[in-house]
């Protein structure tokens, strides 16, 4: 089995086609996908999704490129939906200093206040980190959160080992299996292997062997983690297990009672 931590099946990319997508995966053994949200606005469609493929398990956050538009108020209707609603974790948060125009004080605002809710709630979180690794780990040494996953992380070794202190396990996808990528393999082969999870962030970062044009799908995981498979000297189930073992103690709360026979829609 394998999961893929991150996987927007909401996006527009999907269309109507979210029953294929999911199918299309568990037909590969990728038989749980972690469905993010990134504002107030999407919050119920990715509840309904989830509601209805028993695969999927939300996370509800405010991603920090929506933290121009999000507005006090967005904070309160996070904290009602994760006391209505069971969630896997508190994400997409984080920082995103790659753009320019973007304020950074509002997404500092704005991570601050989200992880003092899984801070609350005793939440994981989910992290969108670009060009604000130390500034992010600064936050997570103040607001001791239980640990997550730094999504997309494409930071340096020693970033890595301070997060990988603070409980958190780090997210390879697609980025990983472009030959050029040279500091993003060396991460992959020489981390910890209980430090690393498996993504897509469907439909985006396509891996080199998709066909550019095309989004990227939950169904691509196997391929991407034969990638981390021949970076390490494993095999492929090796691979699987580890990285699915890795997922299920950063995010406990993907452990039903049902795990055996997870249900394909």
């Amino acid at each position: 089995m394998f999961v893929d931590t991150h996987c927007h099946l909401d996006a527009a990319e999907f269309g109507g086609t979210q029953t294929e997508v999911v199918r299309n995966a568990a037909a590969v053994g990728v038989n749980r996908l972690i469905i993010p949200s990134v504002a107030c606005s999407n919050f119920e469609t990715v509840r309904e999704l989830c509601e209805q493929y028993p695969n999927c398990a939300p996370a509800y956050g405010i991603h920090p490129m929506y933290t121009d538009n999000a507005i006090p108020r967005d904070l309160e209707v996070l904290r009602d939906h994760l006391k209505q609603h069971s969630a896997i974790a508190v994400g997409e948060i984080g920082l995103d200093f790659f753009i320019p125009h973007y304020d950074q004080v509002r997404q500092e605002h704005f991570l601050v206040e989200q992880l003092k809710l899984a801070r609350d709630f005793d939440l994981p979180v989910l992290l969108h980190i670009r060009r604000a690794q130390d500034t992010i780990l600064k936050h997570l040494r103040q607001i001791r959160v239980r640990g997550g996953i730094a999504h997309a992380f494409n930071g340096s070794h020693q970033q890595a080992d301070e997060f990988i202190k603070l409980g958190f396990k780090l997210g390879f996808g697609g980025a990983m299996t472009y030959s050029r990528a040279t500091k993003l393999r060396e991460l992959a082969a020489t981390l910890p292997l209980d430090s690393i999870v498996l993504e897509t962030d469907a439909p985006d970062i396509p891996p080199d062997f998709l066909e550019r044009g095309l989004p990227n799908e939950p169904k691509y995981l196997p391929r991407i983690a034969q990638t981390l498979a021949e970076l390490r000297g494993m095999s492929l189930e090796e691979t699987a297990r580890a990285t699915t073992e890795n997922s299920l103690a950063v995010l406990p709360a993907l452990i039903p009672t049902h795990l055996g026979h997870l249900e394909k829609p």
